[in-house]
C-alpha cells in the first residue's frame, strides 16, 4: 500500500521560534511559582547552566525555565500552563542521553522528573514494580532482590539512568538479546498529555484491548506525552550466570561468529564484541584480563540452571572454535563473570583517557553484515583522519562506535560529524536502521531524512498531532522538518553532508 503524505499546512504547529526575552522569561517563571513552590522554578543562568544539554554535551542550550515538580498533580499543572502560554516542555531524566533528546529548548521549559522516584510498589507474586519516571534503573533491581527478582534491561549507565528516560529511548543494554529492550518489559504507563489531560496505557492482563499504543509511546522521546509512572516486568534471577570470552585475529570473523552462533539456534543472554582499540583502552582501567594481542573480542553470557548452562556453554564454544577463535576462556566464578563484563560496560567512561572527546554513534545492522561494517569503518577511519573505538551489542547487531577527536578543533568536530553520517548511511544501505538504543534527538535528525520519505515523516507528525496537537513537546526533536531534509537534500547532490554546527538550533 502506498503511503498518502498530508498537506504540509495540516501539520503546522504552534510556533514556538521566537527567542526568549527576559519579560517572557518572568511572565513563565511567574506563573509556574504560582503552581510550584518557589525551590522548584528555576530561572537565574547559574540555576539553568547545568541542564543546558545531555550527554552529548557538544550541543548546548540554555533553557529559559526549569521546573522540578515533586508530584505527579504538579507535572499536569506545568503542562497546563505551558499548554495556555504556548510554552516548549523538554522532559529531562537523570540527563544521560546520547543523542541530545534532552538538549533544552531556547524558549521553553525543562521539566525535570528527578523528583518523582519513588518505587510505589513491589509485587513478587506477580512480579511487577510500579514506580516513578524518575527512579534509577538499578534501584529497582536492588529492591527486588531479596525476592530473587531484578529488572532485566540494563543500559551502560543504569547506575544513574531513570526509568522514565529509559521509556522515552526504548533503552536496553547487554543483556537485551535475550531479555529484550524496555519495550518488552514495561506493562503499563500513566502520563500527562501538553493539557494536562491523564492518560493510561498498557496493563498487566497479559494482553490489553485496542491499539498497542503503549509500544507507540515507548521510545517516543518525550515528543508524545510526559510519563509518569511506569509498570515494570521483574524476572528471576538466574541460579547461575558465565561468560565465554572469546579472542579473534580479525574482526570479521569475530563479527561471523556473532551471526554463526545466532545460526546455531543459540540465544545467549548476552552477546557483545570489542575491537582491540576498546579493549586496549579498558584493560588499564578495570583489569578484566582482556586479550589486548586480539583484534576482536566476543563476550557470550549462559544464564540459567547449573545444568542449562553447561549445555548452552559447550555449544558456544564448539561454534567459536569452528569460527575461528585463538583464545577461549570461561568465566570460573562471580567475581570473574563481572570483570569480564566491567570491560564492555566502561568503554564510554574509558574512550576519555585516551582521547579529549568521542562521538558515541548508535545504528542497528542485520549481523551477517557485521564483518562488513567492521571493515568499512577502517577505511572511514582513514578517510576523515580520526581513530574509531567500537563496542556492539553484537548479538542484535546494534552498533557503538566511539569517534575521537578533540572538539577544541573545530576541523576534528566536523570530520567526527561527517564520520559519524556515514556509518549510519550504511548501517540504512546494510538493511538496519539510524539507531538502536539511544534515541533521535538532534544527533540523528539529519540522518532520519536518509531512512524515511516524505510520506512517512508526515505519517510522523500525524501520529505526534493526534497526541501533542500544538506540538509543544519536545520540538524539532525525533522527526525532521521538510524544510531540514530539504536541505540535507542539497547538500548530498554535492557528496556532502550538513554538519549540525550550521544548522539552526530549535
Amino acid at each position: 500500500m502506498n503511503a498518502v503524505a498530508l498537506p504540509i499546512e495540516e501539520l503546522r504547529f504552534a510556533d514556538v521560534s521566537a527567542p526568549s526575552t527576559p519579560q517572557r522569561q518572568t511572565e513563565v517563571a511567574a506563573r509556574l511559582r504560582a503552581i510550584l513552590p518557589a525551590h522548584c522554578v528555576l530561572f537565574r543562568e547559574e540555576d539553568t547552566r547545568p541542564y543546558e544539554c545531555d550527554g552529548l554535551s557538544a550541543f548546548r542550550q540554555l533553557p529559559m525555565v526549569v521546573v522540578l515538580p515533586e508530584t505527579e498533580a504538579q507535572v499536569a499543572q506545568v503542562l497546563r500552563v505551558c499548554n495556555e502560554l504556548q510554552v516548549p516542555v523538554v522532559a529531562r531524566g537523570a540527563g544521560t542521553s546520547l543523542s541530545g533528546g534532552a538538549m533544552p529548548h531556547a524558549s521553553g521549559v525543562v521539566l525535570g522528573l528527578a523528583k518523582l522516584n519513588r518505587i510505589l510498589s513491589l509485587d513478587p507474586v506477580a512480579r511487577i514494580a510500579r514506580v516513578q519516571p524518575g527512579v534509577r534503573n538499578l534501584a529497582i533491581s536492588e529492591a527486588a532482590a531479596p525476592h530473587g527478582l531484578y529488572y532485566a534491561p540494563d543500559p551502560s549507565s543504569q547506575i544513574a539512568c531513570t526509568i522514565g528516560g529509559n521509556v522515552a529511548e526504548n533503552s536496553g543494554g547487554v543483556h537485551c538479546l535475550k531479555y529484550g529492550l524496555t519495550v518488552h518489559n514495561v506493562m503499563r504507563l500513566r502520563g500527562y498529555t501538553i493539557d494536562g489531560e491523564a492518560i493510561e496505557l498498557g496493563t498487566e492482563a497479559l494482553d490489553g484491548a485496542g491499539l498497542d499504543l503503549m509500544a507507540l509511546m515507548i521510545g517516543s522521546e518525550g515528543m508524545l506525552a510526559i510519563v509518569t509512572e511506569v509498570t515494570v516486568k521483574l524476572v528471576p534471577r538466574p541460579q547461575v550466570a558465565r561468560v565465554v570470552m572469546a579472542s579473534f585475529d580479525d574482526v570479521v570473523r569475530a563479527g561471523d561468529a556473532v551471526a554463526s552462533i545466532i545460526a546455531a539456534g543459540i540465544i545467549p543472554a548476552g552477546l557483545e564484541m570489542m575491537d582491540q582499540k576498546t579493549a586496549q583502552a579498558v584493560e588499564p582501567f578495570v583489569k578484566a584480563g582482556y586479550d589486548l594481542s586480539a583484534q576482536a573480542i566476543l563476550l557470550a553470557e549462559s544464564d540459567g540452571t547449573p545444568e542449562e548452562v553447561e549445555e548452552e556453554i559447550a555449544r558456544i564454544d564448539e561454534v567459536l572454535r569452528g569460527s575461528g577463535a585463538t583464545a577461549i576462556r570461561v568465566s570460573e566464578s562471580e567475581g570473574e563473570r563481572l570483570r569480564f563484563w566491567s570491560g564492555r560496560k566502561n568503554a564510554f567512561p574509558a574512550a576519555g583517557r585516551i582521547s579529549p572527546d568521542y562521538y558515541c554513534m548508535d545504528g542497528t545492522i542485520p549481523r551477517k553484515n557485521l564483518g562488513r561494517m567492521l571493515t568499512a569503518i577502517a577505511d572511514m577511519e582513514r578517510q576523515y583522519d580520526l581513530r574509531c573505538m567500537n563496542v556492539f551489542h553484537a548479538g542484535d547487531g546494534n552498533l557503538h562506535p566511539l569517534i575521537l577527536f578533540d572538539a577544541n578543533d573545530k576541523a576534528q568536530w566536523t570530520r567526527a560529524e561527517l564520520f559519524g553520517a556515514d556509518i549510519l548511511e550504511l548501517c540504512v544501505e546494510l538493511g538496519g536502521t539510524v539507531t538502536g538504543e539511544h534515541g533521535v534527538g538532534i544527533e540523528k535528525i539529519n540522518s532520519m531524512c536518509v531512512q524515511f520519505s516524505a510520506a512517512e515523516r508526515a505519517a510522523f507528525f500525524a501520529v505526534k498531532r493526534a497526541f501533542d496537537e500544538p506540538g509543544l513537546l519536545n520540538p524539532g526533536k525525533g522527526i525532521p522538518t521538510t524544510a531540514r531534509c530539504a536541505e540535507y537534500g542539497k547538500m548530498h547532490v554535492h557528496g556532502g553532508r550538513l554538519p549540525f554546527a550550521d544548522l539552526p538550533r530549535f
